[in-house]
């Protein structure tokens, strides 16, 4: 790291630190550095430092008893310190005088093994922080080894946060995954909420563990292969390279264990995933990383506040609703630094410019800044940290206006005018741009499509959709802008198509099964999510994903509500995820158990 791209940071003195004005802080440093009355000589290796038993006592819990009667007498003035370098030492001195300190990668070890030494906690607070920043793919299983050998518990529980969710990029580049521990390697894997999608790959994880050092961890097999639940592999795979592997067959210990998930595959290739199989710890699906959320709509013939989460490890709609947020449909919905934003709306008598955001975690709802204009068939997205609402109908026109909302100001700015006026499009972000498709302008459904950039504040079209679509879903996945479903003038569509942004071409994907406009779309897992809908004749509840490597669509389970005009957002990481999925374990609320066994399907037509 080069010295400009070294992080300083200055930390002011905490309820555990004597706190000293920034004047002060300058006077007693310039006394230090001039050698004047300095009343204690701090020896390091034979490097002398000079300085105030007073400033040193601020900051340290270690000096104070250093400096007491306890530990020597008063009057002491000589001290040789072991176990720290000179360098270290001269960091934590200048931190006791002026309150910051300069980490980087290169001494932040170090640094915080001498600061904990000797209890200067705003340093030990700082190296963790910086840590913290730092926190990757390669180095996340370092950090958190390095902070449970020194007891820095919060970081070491961010480090293993980190790990849980990103394994299996870690796995893939860290050189330090095969320098687990099996105690280590174990508390992973054994975890609901280890992010992986799919258990073989978590298998691959372990023999690359065991082929590390093969005749030392082979016989490790037997412990580790239970925590994978091989019941939700695929069964040629198990077969093939689970069974069969070399460690496996020549294992005895494994034999019952291998003969347990068999009995497991078989059964859900009879039955399906139900219930009980959540209690079974070869069959109970993972914790998702990212809910997929199902906001509004339009259902039993009005608007509806219903909210239902997607857990799609166990392919499952919980109910949430919030008895706190009123009805809304033809809404858009996003998610930004913590919080659901809905966006405009119609309740049936009046159309919004209101926007409500949803704490996940607390559950509460909260009204921010107003919209310009009123906006029903809005079309949103977020893109550097701000939201875009465009065009939509304000209960009179169809709009060609676009603004943008700054959570930080909370404000909302006019922008550029769109070149089609689109109430019923659908917009996404790809490559720092937002591209909006389709609509409605008042006369026609709209087969053009655009995208804005921040920078030079413009619209600019691109090549036309191969079908006129309102009511569509647009979603950007990988290197695309996906268009999906809608309205031609005639007909609700099946079909599908994807733009390639380099070429400006749109080319036809695979049908879904279900027809469908005024529906909600989102990626989860890499996966294309389309949800509910109208199909033509009625509301729907019917979910498929489609998945881009296959080019194909495939049935997910229902959702508990038919209702087309509902917004969807995908939230990451949430810290209370298990209010939003299936219950895992043996026991769930009665709430729970009322939201799995939810059957109240309300038809629209």
């Amino acid at each position: 790291m080069s010295e400009q791209e070294q992080q300083c940071t200055s930390f002011r003195g905490r309820h555990d630190e004597r706190e000293m004005s920034p004047t002060a802080c300058t006077i007693f440093n310039e006394h230090r550095l001039e050698g004047e009355h300095c009343d204690v000589l701090i020896k390091v290796d034979g490097v002398e430092f000079s300085a105030h038993k007073i400033i040193l006592c601020g900051c340290s819990s270690y000096f104070r008893r250093l400096f007491s009667s306890v530990w020597s007498p008063k009057e002491k003035r000589v001290y040789s310190i072991p176990g720290v370098s000179p360098e270290m030492m001269g960091l934590i001195i200048e931190y006791a005088y002026t309150r910051s300190i300069t980490i980087n990668e290169e001494n932040v070890q170090e640094l915080l093994v001498a600061a904990d030494y000797l209890a200067v906690m705003g340093v030990v607070r700082a190296c963790c922080q910086f840590l913290e920043d730092q926190l990757c793919e390669e180095n996340c299983i370092g950090i958190w080894v390095f902070a449970e050998f020194c007891s820095c518990w919060q970081l070491q529980q961010k480090a293993y946060l980190f790990i849980l969710n990103h394994f299996e990029e870690v796995v893939r580049v860290s050189e330090e995954f095969p320098r687990l521990s099996l105690r280590q390697l174990s508390s992973i894997i054994k975890r609901d909420d280890l992010n992986v999608k799919q258990e073989e790959t978590l298998f691959e994880a372990i023999l690359r563990w065991i082929s590390h050092e093969p005749n030392e961890r082979k016989g490790h097999l037997p412990a580790l292969l239970p925590k994978v639940r091989m019941g939700l592999m695929t069964a040629e795979y198990f077969m093939n390279n689970v069974k069969n592997n070399s460690f496996v067959k020549d294992n005895k210990d494994c034999k019952p264990i291998i003969i347990s998930a068999l009995k497991a595959l078989y059964d859900l290739n009879i039955n399906g995933l139900c219930n009980t199989d959540f209690k079974n710890p070869l069959t109970r699906p993972r914790l998702p990383y990212t809910i997929l959320l199902a906001i509004g709509g339009w259902s039993g013939g009005s608007p509806t506040n219903a909210i239902e989460a997607y857990d799609a490890r166990a392919d499952r709609w919980i109910n949430v609703t919030s008895d706190e947020e009123g009805p809304r449909a033809y809404h858009g919905s996003v998610y930004l630094n913590g919080f659901v934003y809905c966006v405009g709306g119609f309740d049936g008598v009046d159309y919004f410019n209101s926007v409500r955001k949803f704490n996940p975690v607390s559950r509460t709802w909260h009204q921010v800044a107003p919209m310009h204009s009123r906006r029903c068939y809005v079309s949103v997205a977020v893109l550097n940290g701000c939201i875009y609402a465009m065009g939509g109908f304000d209960g009179q026109v169809r709009m060609n206006t676009a603004e943008r909302y700054e959570p930080e100001s909370n404000q909302w700015t006019m922008i550029a005018p769109m070149h089609e006026q689109r109430s019923d499009a659908s917009a996404t972000i790809l490559h720092g741009k937002v591209y909006i498709c389709g609509g409605f302008n008042g006369i026609e459904c709209l087969f053009t499509a655009e995208f804005y950039s921040p920078e030079s504040n413009q619209w600019s079209l691109i090549a036309p959709m191969s079908s006129r679509r309102s009511g569509v879903g647009v979603i950007a996945l990988r290197e695309l802008v996906y268009a999906v479903g809608g309205f031609d003038s005639n007909n609700r569509l099946r079909s599908a198509e994807a733009y390639n942004p380099v070429t400006n071409t749109w080319r036809a994907i695979h049908n879904m099964f279900n027809p469908r406009s005024n529906f909600g779309i989102e990626v989860v897992d890499e996966f294309l999510y389309v949800v509910g809908g109208f199909n033509g004749l009625t509301t729907t509840f019917k979910v498929e994903w489609y998945d881009q490597a296959a080019d194909e669509w495939y049935q997910a389970h229902d959702m508990a509500i038919f209702r087309s005009a509902l917004s969807c957002c995908v939230l990451p990481g949430l810290p209370n995820i298990t209010e939003y999925t299936a219950p895992r374990d043996d026991t769930q609320s009665p709430r729970q158990e009322m939201q799995m066994s939810s059957s109240n399907s309300i038809q629209s037509i």
